[in-house]
This record gives C-alpha cells, sequence and structure tokens, in this order.
C-alpha cells in the first residue's frame, strides 16, 4: 500500500523490476513465459506482483515461526530487523541478477525502497505483538 501511496504521491510509474526478476529467473531456469507480446507482458506483470506477495507472505510465516521458537524483540528492533531483512531478500537478488545496482540509486530511490520495506516490518512486528496480547489457549 505505501508503494501505491508514493506512486499516487509523486506521480511515478509502478517498477518494472519484479516482471524484468521474474524474467530473468525464467530465462536462466530455462522455463519459458508463453504468448503473444501482450500475454506474455501480462503474465510477467502478474508474476512480479505474485512474487512479491510471496516474498511478503514467507518473511512473515519465518517470522511467525521465529516467534514460536521464543524470539520476542521489542517493537523498534522488530521492525527494523523484519523490514531490512524483507528489503535484503528483495534486493539482494535484484543486484545478484544484474536487475538493478542499488550502489547507483539516488537518495529518493532509496527511500521509495526503505520506507515501504520498514512499514512492513512494523505490520510484522505489531500483528506478532498483538497475538502475543491476546493468545488463545485451547
Amino acid at each position: 500500500m505505501v508503494t501505491y501511496l508514493d506512486m499516487v504521491v509523486r506521480g511515478r510509474g509502478a517498477s518494472s523490476v519484479p516482471e524484468h526478476s521474474v524474467e530473468v529467473l525464467a530465462a536462466r531456469a530455462g522455463v519459458p513465459i508463453p504468448g503473444d507480446e501482450d500475454q506474455r507482458a501480462n503474465r510477467l506483470a502478474g508474476l512480479g506482483a505474485l512474487s512479491g506477495l510471496l516474498v511478503g507472505v514467507g518473511i512473515g510465516a519465518a517470522v511467525g515461526v521465529a516467534r514460536g521458537l521464543g524470539w520476542r524483540p521489542g517493537m523498534l528492533p522488530a521492525t527494523v530487523i523484519v523490514g531490512f531483512g524483507a528489503m535484503a531478500a528483495v534486493d539482494g537478488p535484484v543486484a545478484a541478477l544484474g536487475i538493478s545496482d542499488p550502489r547507483t540509486w539516488a537518495a529518493v530511490d532509496w527511500a521509495a525502497d526503505v520506507v515501504p520495506h520498514l512499514v512492513y516490518g512494523a505490520v510484522i512486528a505489531a500483528v506478532g505483538r498483538g497475538l502475543d496480547r491476546n493468545e488463545v489457549c485451547d
């Protein structure tokens, strides 16, 4: 949501990085993305969005497992750890695949990347704390 609000506020277009990442990974794996030009572009857009959702759900699940094993940092440390962990999970492969080089990003690019990931980290941290306070015993 924060990314889409940023698009509204700054009037910027959507990033093509998720689609390009899927395209590069599919090519390296030898998996074709079928369809004519429009269908292929639509499939890549859908797969790019799904990949972001999968990363978010996967990190949320990993945090849930960690909390189940006793990891209980405070709100601020959890926000930072989860937020920057999510950022690394996305930006690391993007850099490794040569899709983008974070070393060349301007401050506004970093802000557009850091802010939504920290908001994500804060939401995950808040949900964890809320679940701790509202545990249901069977």
